[in-house]
């Protein structure tokens, strides 16, 4: 039986199509969720895509965190089901308290879009077993609200808990996608909950799934495959 993973659209996304023909790539079976459905008709896993749900306004992620589908996407990650929260889904997972921390505006100000280097630090989450913890990847990044904060003490049990999922590669060049891109502390890029089912991060993994398009390379369908993997191993 083929896998099911749900692709949440709401107002202002941008990334739901990208999303879905990512999950076709790794060879699931893509489902559209509508975010004032409840329901999401017996997906096995779901994605909370990028762009700027309810157009950022009041916060990022905040207006979207209410939207209906979210009360169902809470309860059932809350009882396992796997969650990835690209860009704005890691500001809605947030907002949702499914992730700890926050997101404020770019310490620069300003809107940003290259590829990325990012260096993998948990290999073990649903969405990143086909990874190799230390192995560095380049993927598409676009934000204007990407700097991750939280207190010292969570930051400190994301350390010491090793949940943090993905950092910034900040020894290199940042003309060449190298560097810290928006301020976030400690270089943090993505995190996961203890779980391991939930994971958010700010980068776009389903820019790149295929070498045609995005960075010309498929570090990104990795999110895909693991997941697939882990659902079928199951």
């Amino acid at each position: 039986m083929t896998a099911r993973i749900g692709v949440v659209t709401f107002p202002g996304s941008l990334d739901d199509r990208d999303s879905r023909r990512a999950i076709r790539l790794a060879g699931a079976e893509p489902v559209a969720l509508w975010h004032k459905d409840k329901n999401l008709h017996q997906v096995d896993a779901v994605v909370l895509c990028g762009g700027f749900s309810y157009g950022d306004y009041l916060r990022a992620g905040a207006i979207a965190r209410f939207s209906p589908v979210m009360d169902t996407v809470i309860e059932q990650a809350k009882a396992g089901l796997p969650v990835l929260g690209i860009c704005n889904g890691f500001q809605i997972l947030t907002e949702a308290h499914l992730l700890p921390g926050g997101m404020l505006g770019n310490d620069h100000l300003h809107f940003i879009c290259r590829d990325q280097k990012l260096r993998v630090e948990n290999a073990d989450t649903a969405w990143t077993g086909d990874y190799t913890a230390g192995q560095e990847i380049s993927i598409p990044l676009k934000n204007m609200d990407g700097r991750y904060v939280a207190d010292r003490r969570t930051l400190d049990e994301l350390e010491a808990e090793g949940r943090v999922a993905f950092r910034y590669v900040t020894d290199g060049e940042a003309a060449e996608g190298y560097g810290n891109p928006n301020g976030s502390l400690d270089d943090i890029a993505g995190i996961t909950n203890a779980a391991g089912n939930v994971v958010g991060l700010m980068p776009h993994p389903e820019h790149a799934v295929e070498p045609l398009i995005g960075t010309g390379r498929t570090d990104g369908l990795p999110f895909f495959t693991s997941i697939l993997k882990k659902l079928v191993s199951a």
